[in-house]
């Protein structure tokens, strides 16, 4: 190993070593508490630690709601930060969150209860709303044993971390995107999920960030590169898809996960199809951020 290879390994170790202190500090405190303390910090640190990212949350708010005055609007924006702090503390005890039965209610109950046992394969697709990462769990309460996508983190040490911590929910792994874990090589990745959906696989993913290579599609009026992967994968193997939310209840660690089936066509058109799939699933996401505009990830990047 060369020394440069050396000193990156001891800056990965540290960076690890550090995420596991302050994941050992949060879980010394019940999940209320913490995600409060939480969401007070960052309610008035982001701000200031990411200028960038404040902003671009007030400028997507206002091409999101041309008729709400500034004042109203940062109001969200302050009130988006909290719900992100949340979601940090929350995610530290995953684990907690998803042992109590009480913390996370499915609707509508009785199509859930219909479909729960016959599901087959399905992809299903959400949006960074409420605490996003409980989203999939309709499907590992069903037994369906979901994996999802997500994004490598570069330190594999953190990022062998968080799969762990996952387990539970993602019983069926995690399929990485980027340079680190098991499919780090995107295109790999596609040839790999699409395989584990034909052969039966439930599959989790957000569809609610810009993507250079996607397809335009209007959301809030404005068009939005939008990954295209999910409806693709659906229409090509036969696949049913699931629209799902994680709705925050009030400023609680409770939820409500509410599912929406979307059903893929498949005429002679397949552009047409999954473009047809791509915005009704947009509007589906439009109106639940509408609903609760707060809960929304309004500093990412969604409009080019």
């Amino acid at each position: 190993m060369t020394t440069a290879a050396r000193l990156r390994d001891l800056q990965y170790r540290l960076e690890y070593y550090f995420l596991r202190s302050v994941v050992a500090t949060v879980r010394l405190f019940p999940v209320e508490t913490s995600a409060a303390v939480s969401a007070w910090t960052w309610a008035r640190l982001a701000p200031f630690l990411n200028p960038k990212r404040h902003q671009r949350a007030l400028d997507n708010l206002r091409i999101a709601f041309p008729e709400k005055t500034t004042a109203e609007l940062k109001e969200i924006r302050r009130r988006h930060w909290e719900n992100l702090g949340r979601v940090m503390a929350e995610t530290m005890q995953i684990d907690t969150i998803i042992k109590d039965p009480d913390r996370i209610a499915i609707t509508p109950e009785a199509m859930f209860k219909r479909y729960s046992s016959k599901l087959g394969s399905a992809i299903g697709i959400s949006l960074h709303m409420g605490n996003w990462e409980l989203a999939i769990w309709p499907l590992t309460h069903a037994g369906a044993n979901p994996a999802a996508i997500y994004r490598s983190v570069t330190n594999p040490y953190v990022d062998q971390y968080l799969r762990d911590q996952r387990k539970d929910l993602y019983p069926g792994g995690l399929f990485g995107r980027g340079k680190v874990g098991d499919h780090g090589d995107d295109r790999k990745t596609a040839r790999v999920i699409t395989d584990f959906v034909r052969r039966g696989g439930r599959l989790g993913m957000v569809c609610d960030l810009y993507d250079r290579t996607g397809i335009p599609i209007p959301f809030f009026g404005e068009p939005a590169r939008t990954q295209a992967i999910g409806a693709m994968i659906a229409r090509r193997v036969g696949a049913r898809i699931w629209l799902s939310r994680c709705k925050r209840i009030g400023t609680s660690s409770r939820f409500e996960i509410e599912l929406r089936e979307l059903r893929v066509p498949r005429s002679a058109n397949q552009s047409a199809d999954i473009h047809w799939v791509m915005k009704e699933m947009q509007q589906q996401f439009e109106d639940w951020i509408r609903e609760s505009p707060e809960q929304w990830m309004w500093s990412n990047r969604r409009w080019s």
